[in-house]
């Protein structure tokens, strides 16, 4: 493990194993994901960021004391007891927040959602490169369309 992941979540006691157990989970299901640390998060990526781990660093009224966030991305508002907020910020781009406090809710489903983001992140800069791909075939088209 990064020593950078074991400073950030050793800073909230209790935290650290919630996000090894994580970190397994995704890299046994997607060996070549990188991982970046910053200050506050972890950040799993593929071509784009998919997923999320922080440790709580401010109170939050209704939340426990102790406790990791799995952050996770869609294109959709996915409603489900285990989703402590959820926001738009971006349309069509929904990012959402589990609570995680004991290892084992770091379970099948919330890694099928991790799966789904993980799907999600690669398809974000497919219609892009696909746009690209048609402006780089038009010229020739119009080139082709010129001598008629």
């Amino acid at each position: 493990m990064n020593p950078d992941c074991m400073m950030l979540f050793d800073k909230v006691p209790g935290t650290l194993p919630l996000y090894e157990a994580f970190e397994q989970r995704v890299l046994a299901a997607h060996p070549d994901v990188t991982i970046m640390v910053k200050a506050t998060q972890v950040s799993f990526y593929n071509t784009h960021a998919f997923a999320w781990a922080w440790p709580p660093f401010r109170k939050r009224k209704g939340w426990p004391d102790k406790y990791m966030l799995v952050t996770f991305g869609l294109d959709h508002q996915f409603v489900h007891p285990r989703i402590a907020e959820s926001v738009e910020p971006y349309p069509n781009r929904w990012t959402h927040h589990v609570i995680v406090q004991r290892v084992e809710e770091i379970d099948d489903e919330l890694m099928g959602w991790i799966e789904e983001s993980y799907q999600f992140s690669l398809q974000k800069g497919k219609k892009r490169r696909d746009r690209l791909e048609l402006i780089r075939e038009r010229p020739n088209k119009i080139e082709e369309n010129k001598g008629v």
